[in-house]
């Protein structure tokens, strides 16, 4: 099988394996330092003679999970500047295949296309060519200021890296005109981020989010008091300048504590939409990229004809409250200061309660947690794209794992290695428990590289009316509205104009 392929930049020489040839660490922009941090990307520099790309390439900087984090999420950290770079898995270079676009989650602050989870193979087995990408995290992806500096580089180097996929991915075998963008956590909140960006208009045909969808965004004032308590945190002025100064490990230690920061005290007055998201690093409304808020702009028709598969697990916040052992010290005041916040009332509580017979107050926190984070988000980007072009499929992701005693639940990334059909990865042991089940992942694989091939992962289309929608597990089945009542609890709330609760102006 050929392994040297020409891309605009040069000549590219990849690994051959099993009929699948590997193409690892290409850069799609020039390293983002120097004269070029804190600025959109640029093309990579041309190079002479054949580049081998048979290893991962330099992943972005950040500071490690924290425990107990560490042992259930894979992470890679690869030193190097040159981490705008991204991977290539393909059958058949001279082909024209459906091509699928990672872009990976870490709530904007972690995780790498490198991670040996999201090995492409299975994908390109199937007669799919896989890309995974590497972007810009933390401050250096999603710093702003107000002081004239760009927003958003971090949704910049997903649009350099699907351009570079429309200008280059015709010679690695795969159709520049059937793209499908995927991603998870923050790589789908980004999706969802893109979907409403004009300059990311035409560059992909479908788009999967998993655990993510139109809602984490920052509003420019928001985003300016994050910056500012970043710059006190690092004892510089809060511009560009003097951030970019700082030494990186300081960076994104202090990025790790920003985050531990507003999870203890999470007032809106002191961190804006940061404070429900608890993310501090997020795309910003910027006026710019992003004209309006994702959720407003797809309801008001922004990427109609965009296929879309969008999901969640049943159990998503279940990952933050049972590995630290949070869940079992909520309790009833705990639970109802917490549902207020997400704008519920005692009675909505009482409405999950019932539902629940037995769960305790962290489980119930748990499951409103999920649905304002996750589930009532995915709904309403389902929603909006109602009577307008473009096919929507919704999921839920529902097998639970046998770790932490059966408590952990389908929780958030339980679903990666099931789409991914990498089962036989021992780093999501921790999470997963030993023997996952194959047929699961049959399934899921199967659905994502069904949709990506012909916009049809093989159940009914989403409508508000049936909210069909497809549980997968053991067995798999397609629901029709499900938890109908918890839903509707949620009417006026999460929409594409009521924002949150807390929700400053700008």
């Amino acid at each position: 099988m050929q392994s040297v392929v020409s891309t605009r930049q040069g000549r590219v020489r990849g690994a051959a394996e099993g009929g699948i040839t590997a193409f690892k660490g290409i850069p799609y922009a020039a390293p983002p330092f120097g004269p070029d941090r804190f600025r959109p990307p640029r093309p990579a520099e041309p190079w002479d003679g054949v580049r081998e790309a048979v290893a991962y390439g330099p992943t972005a900087p950040k500071a490690p999970y924290t425990p107990p984090f560490d042992r259930l999420i894979p992470e890679v950290d690869i030193p190097g500047e040159d981490c705008l770079n991204l991977n290539v898995w393909t059958p058949d270079p001279g082909g024209s295949l459906p091509v699928m676009v990672w872009l990976h989650g870490g709530a904007f602050t972690n995780g790498s296309g490198s991670v040996p989870g999201y090995d492409g193979s299975r994908f390109a087995r199937d007669g799919v060519v896989c890309v995974t990408v590497n972007y810009r995290l933390g401050a250096d992806g999603f710093l702003h200021l107000g002081d004239g500096a760009p927003a958003n580089l971090g949704l910049h180097d997903q649009i350099a890296a699907l351009t570079w996929v429309q200008d280059n991915i015709a010679a690695f075998g795969g159709d520049p005109g059937n793209v499908t963008v995927f991603g998870e956590s923050a790589g789908a909140m980004s999706i969802g981020a893109l979907l409403a960006a004009p300059s990311a208009a035409g560059l992909f045909r479908r788009a999967v989010l998993q655990s993510g969808a139109a809602h984490h965004t920052l509003s420019p004032a928001s985003a300016r008091l994050v910056g500012r308590h970043l710059a006190d945190l690092l004892g510089v002025e809060p511009a560009v300048e003097a951030i970019a100064a700082v030494p990186l490990r300081a960076l994104v230690q202090a990025q790790q504590h920003l985050r531990a920061a507003i999870s203890a005290a999470p007032d809106p007055a002191r961190w804006g939409e940061a404070a429900l998201n608890l993310m501090p690093f997020e795309p910003v409304v910027d006026g710019v990229l992003l004209p309006a808020p994702p959720i407003e702009a797809i309801a008001a028709g922004a990427a109609a004809g965009v296929d879309l598969l969008v999901g969640t697990n049943s159990d998503e916040f279940r990952l933050f409250l049972v590995p630290t052992g949070v869940i079992d010290h909520v309790d009833e005041q705990m639970l109802l200061g917490g549902a207020a916040r997400y704008g519920l009332d005692t009675a909505a509580v009482a409405e999950y309660r019932a539902a629940r017979p037995g769960a305790s107050p962290g489980d119930l926190l748990a499951a409103i947690a999920t649905d304002w984070f996750y589930r009532i988000p995915a709904v309403r980007l389902a929603e909006a794209r109602t009577g307008l072009p473009g096919a929507t499929y919704m999921y839920e992701f529902a097998w639970q794992p046998p770790t932490f005693d059966g408590r952990l639940g389908a929780c958030h990334a339980a679903e990666l290695p099931f789409v991914f059909d990498n089962l036989h990865d021992k780093a999501f042991l921790g999470l997963l428990g030993p023997e996952p089940p194959q047929e699961l992942a049959d399934t899921v694989h199967a659905a994502w590289a069904s949709f990506a091939t012909g916009g049809d992962p093989g159940w009914p289309a989403y409508d508000p009316d049936t909210r069909r929608t497809m549980q997968f597990g053991t067995p798999s089945e397609v629901l029709t509205d499900p938890r109908p009542r918890e839903r509707a609890l949620w009417d006026g709330l999460r929409g594409p104009t009521a924002g949150s609760p807390s929700r400053p102006s700008p």
